[in-house]
């Protein structure tokens, strides 16, 4: 059975939360989230910094990939490349993850992020897969 993502929950993701990130819907290797554009967030020429923008696509695709995992697995980021297309200044950023293949081991993603329709970026990503492990008594 997948493990269950809490959309709401700043205890199971304070960076997320910390730039005000949301989720909409995440499961089956699926995941939506977005974040509103605040001046708080802008790098020192008054745009969008792009590690907002990375770390939008690198938490939804966490999540994607969570929503399949079974109950003794667990993830983390191998690599990401990103690409950016637009520079933000305004608006809702929102991201779209699938997760496009998937082996015992490893994990291949894919993310659009989008400004308001516009597509901004894209990134491809690899996680790692392994189970977690128990303490020894």
């Amino acid at each position: 059975m997948p493990k269950r993502f809490p959309l709401e929950s700043e205890e199971f993701n304070p960076f997320g939360a910390l730039i005000g990130l949301d989720f909409s819907e995440c499961k089956n290797g699926f995941s939506r989230c977005a974040l509103e554009v605040t001046e708080k967030l802008f790098n020192p020429n008054k745009v969008l910094h792009g590690g907002v923008v990375y770390s939008l696509a690198d938490t939804g695709m966490g999540a994607a990939l969570h929503s399949d995992l079974a109950e003794d697995e667990l993830c983390a980021t191998v690599e990401i490349s990103i690409a950016y297309f637009a520079a933000v200044t305004s608006g809702t950023l929102t991201c779209e993850t699938k997760v496009i293949h998937r082996s015992k081991r490893i994990a291949i993603l894919e993310s659009e992020v989008r400004n308001n329709g516009r597509l901004t970026a894209k990134a491809m990503g690899t996680f790692s897969v392994s189970k977690v492990r128990r303490e020894r008594k």
